[in-house]
């Protein structure tokens, strides 16, 4: 344990998390008292808090007991936003395709975990050309671009990109950056919603997310690209990304593939016709309600870094395969 505290920045995020979540309750509470609130927003609030704490634990554990534990966690959680995406698209109808996409799943997530940088990326490319051949021997071209299309974008976003969270955890000091990402995109909820109702003004995309506003969006980015930069600025001292410029554009990266992330998913439940991908989390939907923002700040936070740094370039490599 003392080896999973040993950045300041982990510390930094740990502790203020428990804060925020003990100010939370506190609040609540308060409010609960003085009879502020409304017994139904009172009840949504306790709900919402009772899910963080729940949720919380599951985040940050895996991340803190080691590599192995963080990219089960990723892999699991790969899987459960793949289930709720495919019912609620009806893509689990197609037992062949849904097959081929968890095995895609679960094949990128070895990758990472051998720490075999060739074949993670390889995967993409492959996984892909599987899925649009894999239900031609079935014979049944009507509807075929549809159930590809889904499948391949199912796959893109909880397969190939959402993996690259668990493939940072190969770097030895992957702790504070995965952190950061978890508690920077909750930030980044929390700083759109607060900054569009007490802002107000035009509407973001009120066809796709009726509730989000320009100035929630534009306070969002920043309030999060701000912290995310000055945290960062601790995280990459003395390498590419210390410079001023290269930590600004570090946060406003997290801030709007965050949002695109909440947006894109916004867009898929209006296409269906539904309002939460699940109701597993109280308060909050589904499971891919809750994380859809990490779905596009994972990828592309990777290759920022991969970039200019890389990650685990000391480690040894493909661990399982015996490449090296």
């Amino acid at each position: 344990m003392s080896t999973a505290f040993a950045h300041p920045v982990t510390v930094w995020i740990v502790s203020a998390t428990v804060a925020v979540v003990a100010a939370a309750a506190l609040a609540i509470g308060l409010l609960s008292v003085s009879g502020r609130v409304q017994p139904a927003l009172r009840k949504e609030l306790w709900l919402r808090l009772g899910s963080w704490c729940v949720l919380l634990p599951l985040m940050i554990g895996p991340v803190l007991a080691g590599r192995e534990w963080t990219i089960g966690a990723v892999t699991l959680l790969g899987l459960l936003c793949y289930r709720e995406y495919a019912r609620a698209t009806g893509l689990f109808r197609e037992r062949l395709l849904s097959a081929v996409v968890v095995l895609g799943i679960l094949a990128v997530n070895f990758a990472a975990l051998d720490h075999w940088y060739g074949f993670f990326v390889a995967l993409w490319p492959l996984t892909t050309c599987v899925l649009a051949v894999a239900s031609i021997p079935l014979d049944r071209p009507a509807g075929y671009v549809q159930r590809v299309g889904l499948a391949v974008l199912g796959y893109m976003l909880f397969g190939a990109g959402l993996a690259h969270l668990g493939y940072m955890a190969n770097d030895a000091n992957y702790r504070p950056l995965v952190l950061l990402l978890l508690t920077a995109v909750a930030l980044n909820d929390v700083a759109a919603f607060t900054c569009g109702k007490l802002i107000g003004g035009p509407k973001l995309l009120p066809a796709t997310s009726p509730n989000k506003t320009i100035s929630g969006a534009l306070g969002a980015v920043v309030v999060t690209a701000s912290v995310v930069a000055l945290i960062g600025s601790a995280l990459f001292g003395g390498t590419g990304m210390q410079a001023w410029h290269w930590l600004a554009l570090f946060g406003v990266l997290v801030s709007v593939a965050g949002q695109s992330g909440d947006l894109m998913l916004s867009s898929i439940k209006r296409d269906i016709g539904i309002k939460d991908m699940g109701v597993v989390l109280p308060g909050h939907g589904g499971i891919l309600d809750r994380f859809n923002s990490l779905l596009l700040v994972a990828p592309a936070v990777f290759h920022l870094i991969q970039y200019f740094i890389g990650f685990g370039l000391d480690q040894p490599v493909r661990l399982f395969t015996g490449g090296g």
